[in-house]
């Protein structure tokens, strides 16, 4: 379509004057990438004021580098258009340009045409959104880190099932097991240990000790429960149902007793234990509302925790039921009856080993 004649009258070197000075982009043209600018608007020389104080004319390559490699002249050659950011000084500001290169269309001969726009505004809300965006990421990564961390440390005192209960629900429903067996460690002479031995290496050695019996009784299909003081509390059957559960607990028991005697074999403390198990009814559930803890009672507690007084050093005696769920699996001596508060006379027996005659 031919371009409409102009009225008569108008200086058209006038209206392009005020077209160009008009823009809010600064707008340029140059003599080809390695050539001078030609032509430059006000927004032009107030982003690039080099152009206008220069002597002589600044060439494009100049202001904005990189204009002539190879690819760019390729580029812009085949009529496609180049961008690119330029950072200019301007007193203690420093000012991110963007600049945008295209050939000229029409009656040109090589010339190139620049627009450029101040974007510093939307550099530093972009770098302000970026920042923002790796601090959320940092603390979303710190979060679940913590998370994890209190994870693990819930593990440590409360079964993953009833963790599982707890963390979706909030609370946990106090369960009774009618096939579980409990098994209570402790040592003999504790106290007369810990004052005639320097208390951290105690200490140190029982952390040691109690760290073993948490793998051994792992491997054997059991749960601890607890620690208090120099005692040990697990159990198996709770609160994941395990028809195997006197077996895995007098088995763990049997690797326990074989763990201290090899140790004592090398170490200068002599560790002695005593361990009574039972297989009567507990109860599992969580207490606390603010320092929470996995804990069971009844009377399987309890008759572990006085079997437990009445063993010799390295002994491990269990109650009737436990040795009938044994059916003969494992070798026990019978003690005969004996009277135990609360639960007046019970046949206890002792664990010695397998039938084999050896220990797990």
């Amino acid at each position: 379509m031919a371009a409409k004649p102009a009225p008569k009258g108008l200086d058209l070197d006038r209206v392009r004057a005020l077209l160009l000075d008009s823009a809010t982009v600064g707008l340029a043209v140059a003599a080809g990438a390695e050539g001078p600018i030609l032509l430059c608007n006000d927004a032009f020389q107030a982003l690039f004021p080099a152009v206008a104080e220069a002597e002589a004319a600044l060439r494009l390559v100049d202001i904005v580098p990189g204009t002539a490699d190879p690819a760019v002249l390729e580029r812009l050659a085949a009529g496609d258009r180049h961008t690119a950011e330029v950072e200019v000084k301007l007193g203690r500001r420093r000012l991110v340009i963007a600049v945008e290169i295209s050939p000229a269309i029409g009656h040109a001969d090589g010339e190139l045409m620049i627009q450029c726009q101040n974007v510093s505004k939307l550099k530093e809300l972009e770098y302000m959104i970026d920042s923002y965006s790796k601090m959320i990421e940092r603390q979303n990564r710190d979060l679940a880190k913590e998370k994890e961390r209190v994870e693990r440390l819930l593990l440590n005192i409360m079964p993953r099932r009833v963790y599982e209960e707890w963390r979706e629900f909030g609370i946990t429903t106090p369960e009774r097991f009618d096939d579980a067996t409990v098994l209570l460690l402790d040592f003999v002479g504790f106290t007369e240990m810990s004052v005639a031995h320097d208390p951290p290496k105690l200490i140190a050695e029982l952390n040691d000790i109690f760290t073993s019996f948490d793998r051994i009784v792992e491997e054997f299909g059991c749960e601890r429960l607890k620690t208090i003081g120099d005692a040990y509390l697990a159990a198996s059957g709770l609160p994941e149902p395990n028809p195997e559960h006197a077996r895995n607990i007098a088995r763990a028991a049997l690797r326990l007793v074989r763990y201290l005697e090899r140790r004592n074999a090398i170490s200068e403390v002599r560790w002695n234990c005593r361990i009574g198990i039972s297989s009567k009814p507990v109860i599992g559930s969580v207490v606390g509302t603010q320092k929470y803890v996995y804990d069971i009672f009844g009377p399987g507690v309890n008759l572990a925790s006085r079997l437990e007084p009445l063993c010799g050093p390295m002994q491990i005696l269990l109650d009737d039921r436990t040795h009938e769920l044994l059916a003969g699996e494992l070798a026990c001596a019978s003690l005969g009856s004996q009277t135990i508060r609360g639960f007046g006379e019970q046949h206890i027996y002792r664990l010695e080993g397998t039938t084999s005659g050896e220990r797990p």
